[in-house]
């Protein structure tokens, strides 16, 4: 499919001047660099642009705010590019981040390296000292004798596409090239960095057209059949993953057609209903025992991989899971297949997955009836709720389950640690995209400062389940007050990194000292213009959740937890120890 942005939009609000003529027939002296870079970035879709100012990004920083891009000024350069991350998955637009120099580029690095690694479509707008004051100790310089400029201002391992804008003339390749990334299948990181002095430079040349081809790989007739007939030798399973998130109803129709069980990783929860009865659990961290009864059990000659790269916290490498006959993996990135089991079969289909599933489906026809699996799940205990201690986690997953995942269409997303394995091991989802977290680059901050994007580009109630190390590390509460959007915080306030302190003690290192004060979380969002309120017991939790789906206005609930229950982390601490994490 292809799709055209011309030169101008039909939702643009604002122009860059007050001519009615289209932007490529502008006589092109009216367009500074910085008008012309958004203009484009426009033309390519993009809706949101967050950052934070400084006088060396000032002229593209007033061509945004001029644009119909709509700029939200952050409070720090990574959440930004957290909240970018997620503004992408909300609304599958490129998104835009805005930084200044210096340190205004490497605060944001850890946001960039997270959206390499979730596969988001983000673009890093930054300045550069100008060539005249380069070398004479500029406030922030940016320079190859200030900053290292391999990785950063060139294309590697953070960026797909990196490049200093040195003059107007290199405009038409910095745009081809940021088409052709924003079109191709998978996520795009950009780093496009601009001299000041250029920024404010006439353009030379017309407005470079942009078109955007999104063409999805398409695996051949001839794989496809080699498909069915491996899947069609004996029963198979079905791992899905992330990848795997826009063939949620192509995946149910195989499954039910096929009989084949059907298991997630962490990040592909809700993609196939988790109430389903061919649904045998969640593999890796936080996971199911049920995932690996199966295996035992009822071993699948083969398994079908969609869209995940079985990594370690999806799989823990673990060679149960590893079927007699390899895996049939289907992945957009044809790198992916055979990385995690280098020693297991594999045929390797480079497709997209949803392309790729709809062509097998032609040859699996309709049947009557859902064939239901022999029953796996771990049956889950009645935990009533206490009224005077403090909150016991999985009680507060429940109410959570209860009042915001069956009674809302909100999101949930949960921030590293405790909190991320306790929902990945109690929350069920019914609907793909209700459920959102990091398994790779897993960074602390992440969904703190990216509930604020989600919930924005969303246009909705976001809930992030975070803990208080997150917390005080790295949020943005302050900036969504300012922009009125509805995002809401449940704090798993146990005054620890409960994660490392559990953890230590399991790997046999005692006495590690991972306290933190306790913060009243209230009392700080409070002081920033949000609302708020603390939960003590657990008798207390519904009132609290009720409350806060039900306010317009940014909202944290403060949650006392109880600190000594065990997080179900044993799985990824023997992968730990396995590695040689132990004392």
């Amino acid at each position: 499919m292809d799709v055209k942005f011309q030169d101008t939009q039909a939702n643009t609000t604002k122009q860059l001047n007050s001519s009615k003529q289209p932007s490529n027939s502008k006589p092109s002296d009216t367009f500074s660099v910085a008008e012309a870079v958004v203009k484009i970035l426009e033309d390519m879709g993009v809706q949101y642009a967050f950052g934070v100012s400084g006088g060396a990004i000032a002229p593209v920083w007033a061509a945004l705010h001029q644009s119909s891009i709509q700029v939200l000024h952050f409070r720090h350069e990574a959440g930004a590019a957290f909240a970018a991350i997620e503004a992408y998955f909300a609304s599958d637009r490129p998104v835009v981040v805005f930084t200044t120099t210096g340190p205004g580029i490497t605060n944001a690095l850890t946001g960039l390296l997270a959206a390499r690694w979730e596969g988001a479509k983000v673009i890093l707008i930054s300045a550069s000292t100008s060539a005249p004051q380069r070398g004479r100790w500029a406030c922030q310089e940016t320079s190859t004798y200030t900053m290292p400029s391999a990785g950063i201002f060139t294309s590697g391992q953070i960026f797909h596409y990196a490049t200093t804008l040195e003059s107007s003339d290199e405009l038409t390749e910095v745009s081809r090239r940021l088409a052709l990334g924003l079109g191709q299948p998978g996520g795009f990181v950009a780093h496009i960095s601009i001299p000041t002095n250029i920024q404010t430079t006439l353009l030379k040349t017309l407005l470079p057209r942009v078109t955007l081809s999104h063409d999805g790989a398409t695996a051949t007739e001839e794989t496809i059949a080699e498909c069915v007939r491996l899947l069609s030798e004996e029963p198979f399973a079905i791992w899905v993953g992330f990848g795997a998130r826009g063939a949620a109803k192509e995946i149910r129709h195989l499954a039910e057609r096929t009989g084949a069980a059907v298991m997630c990783s962490p990040r592909g929860k809700g993609i196939f209903p988790e109430d389903h009865p061919q649904f045998v659990g969640v593999t890796g961290f936080g996971g199911h025992e049920s995932v690996l009864r199966y295996m035992q059990e009822y071993g699948p000659l083969r398994t079908l991989v969609l869209g995940t790269r079985l990594g370690e916290l999806t799989s823990f490498w673990n060679p149960m899971m590893a079927p007699r006959k390899g895996f049939l993996h289907v992945d957009i990135d044809p790198q992916v297949p055979g990385t995690a089991y280098p020693s297991v079969e594999i045929f390797a289909v480079h497709s997209d997955v949803r392309v790729f599933v709809k062509a097998l489906l032609k040859y699996f026809p309709d049947r009557p009836g859902i064939s239901k699996l022999p029953s796996l799940a771990s049956k889950t205990d009645v935990i009533y709720p206490l009224t005077d201690e403090k909150v016991r986690p999985d009680v507060l997953m429940n109410m959570i389950q209860q009042v915001i995942v069956e009674q809302s269409n909100a999101v949930v997303m949960t921030e590293v640690g405790n909190s991320l394995v306790w929902a990945i091991h109690l929350l069920r989802f019914a609907k793909p995209s209700r459920f959102r977290i990091s398994t790779g680059f897993g960074s602390m901050g992440h969904f703190v400062t990216g509930v604020v994007g989600a919930a924005l580009a969303g246009n909705g109630k976001v809930v992030a389940i975070v803990g208080d190390g997150a917390m005080l590390m790295n949020s943005e509460i302050n900036t969504a007050v300012e922009y009125q959007i509805p995002a809401v915080w449940i704090v798993l306030n146990d005054g620890r990194y409960n994660m490392c302190e559990q953890g230590m003690t399991y790997l046999g290192f005692n006495g590690i000292d991972a306290k933190i004060p306790q913060a009243d979380f209230v009392k700080i969002a409070q002081g920033m213009g949000a609302d708020g309120i603390r939960v003590q017991s657990e008798s207390n939790i519904q009132a609290a959740l009720e409350k806060a789906m039900a306010s317009p206005r940014p909202f944290v609930i403060d949650v006392l937890i109880e600190p000594t229950s065990s997080a179900p982390i044993g799985s990824r601490l023997d992968s730990l120890i396995s590695q040689g994490a132990t004392n």
